[in-house]
């Protein structure tokens, strides 16, 4: 399709880089043209941008209501952002691991705005995965057995106050206590924009198939982990200082790459309320 405001360059497998917005100053065609290039990529990355916290807040909000994060620090003053730091001596990251934001609510998360404030020279990438494109590339026998499957998901073994590397994460990640959220989503959903099928499950917050154990369901989930990562379903961004990445947590898995040991990085997120999920 075509846009006529804004310039749109498909990345890969997922994702789209745009150019010729100003994401602190655009009219509504351009927000229409940019939900267009959304829904049919996914990922949208922007470069060059020079956003205050309120332009970032006034960004997010032409899209829809805020998710104020229950567990990540957030930016002095501006509750609606999550702040995503790892300071030079700190060996752990942020999200160092294929996962989907927010499938263990009720109502998961539309997406999320990642803005880049402070980043090491070399290192810190962020991988994507179009788990629509991985859905397409499932043999049809998979896809039928897939269809009749609903998927547990849960916050409690990650945020919650058992979860691993919680002492490692103080300052960063907190308020275990509010680690209370488990839901059930169909395994393959309908996306709400773009009608395609995309599988829902992810390795951060899926524990199993509703109905089935811990110990069947392993080999099926891992088996789609491993498809959906696959190097042809993915794409890798480097991020530069003023790169705004807009994903789409319905359609995508998203890994922070944790490479930079003794470097600071800090970007600005924002993640957006969704609707219901369904297949």
């Amino acid at each position: 399709m075509g846009y006529d405001k804004i310039d749109v360059t498909p990345a890969g497998p997922v994702g789209a880089f745009v150019s010729g917005v100003d994401l602190s100053d655009f009219d509504n065609t351009t927000l229409d043209e940019l939900r267009q290039a959304f829904s049919e990529h996914s990922v949208l990355f922007f470069r060059n941008q020079n956003l205050t916290p309120e332009d970032h807040i006034a960004f997010a909000e032409r899209w829809g209501d805020i998710n104020v994060n229950r567990f990540f620090a957030a930016v002095d003053g501006y509750p609606q952002i999550a702040q995503v730091l790892k300071e030079p001596d700190q060996k752990i990251n942020i999200g160092g691991g294929w996962h989907t934001d927010h499938s263990y609510d009720q109502i998961p998360a539309l997406g999320s705005m990642l803005y880049a404030r402070e980043v090491p020279a070399v290192g810190g990438d962020t991988l994507y995965a179009s788990t629509c494109a991985a859905y397409d590339t499932l043999s049809d026998g998979l896809k039928e057995t897939l269809s009749g499957l609903t998927a547990i998901h849960s916050s409690r073994h990650v945020f919650g106050r058992n979860a691993e590397r919680e002492e490692a994460m103080s300052g960063r990640i907190g308020n275990p206590d509010a680690a209370t959220q488990d839901a059930e989503h169909p395994a393959v959903i309908t996306h709400p924009l773009s009608g395609r099928k995309s599988l829902y499950v992810n390795p951060g917050f899926t524990l199993r198939f509703k109905g089935w154990t811990d110990e069947e369901s392993a080999p099926l989930l891992q088996y789609l982990y491993q498809h959906i990562g696959q190097p042809e379903h993915t794409y890798r961004f480097s991020w530069e200082k003023g790169s705004l990445a807009f994903w789409d947590n319905r359609a995508t898995w998203h890994w922070a790459v944790n490479d930079y040991h003794g470097k600071r990085r800090l970007l600005h997120r924002i993640t957006l309320e969704g609707e219901p999920v369904a297949a």
